[in-house]
């Protein structure tokens, strides 16, 4: 198992979680929660495949699938509820969502990076694969894509595919320096939210 396989896993295990937390806040019924955990989880990388014309990773392994409907099984067994009304805010929802997202910016920018892409390629492809699912899930279920309205969060994935451009042009890219990187995004993605920083607004 290579170092991209094992960011997809982290990123769909942890976007199930969220997309099943928002589902059970908004109190779909059991078939929403399914179709919003596996939008959540499996969408922004389907949208990554498509744009490199690579083989579609959710449909073409099956542990995809099974991932996702093993964080809801779990879920549904531990009785994980609703945690709260501004649910973005709640611990568990914010180091799901975090973990997916910089975990999917990864993978994004490391396909780009083995397509060939160019440096806005690859940063755009990382910010695609890390929100792609979280918004298809929003726009489904009415709600304001939490990329235009949390701090930092497209930000942090912009920053994260900058980093692996960055170590690839030096050639400095191998496990170890993913890792860093991936510890890096996660720990700007906290810093952001516990100091409530903003980009300007115009």
């Amino acid at each position: 198992m290579n170092i991209l396989e094992i960011a997809e896993i982290i990123g769909i295990l942890s976007f199930a979680l969220s997309g099943f937390l928002i589902a059970v806040e908004v109190k779909l019924d059991v078939l929403g929660i399914f179709i919003s955990a596996f939008l959540t989880a499996l969408g922004g990388g389907v949208i990554r495949d498509v744009i490199v014309g690579r083989e579609l990773f959710a449909f073409t392994n099956n542990y995809a699938s099974v991932l996702v409907i093993a964080v809801i099984m779990i879920a549904i067994f531990f009785k994980v509820q609703g945690l709260e009304k501004d649910i973005e805010k709640h611990p568990l929802f914010m180091t799901a969502d975090t973990l997916g997202m910089v975990s999917f910016a990864i993978s994004g920018a490391l396909i780009a990076q083995h397509t060939g892409f160019n440096f806005f390629g690859m940063i755009l492809l990382s910010l695609i694969t890390a929100v792609g699912g979280g918004v298809m899930r929003d726009i489904l279920i009415n709600k304001i894509p939490l990329i235009l309205v949390s701090e930092f969060y497209g930000t942090v994935a912009l920053f994260v595919g900058l980093l692996i451009f960055i170590l690839g042009v030096f050639s400095w890219l191998n496990p170890f320096s993913i890792i860093i990187v991936f510890v890096v995004g996660v720990g700007l993605r906290f810093i952001a939210v516990s100091r409530e920083w903003h980009l300007p607004k115009i």
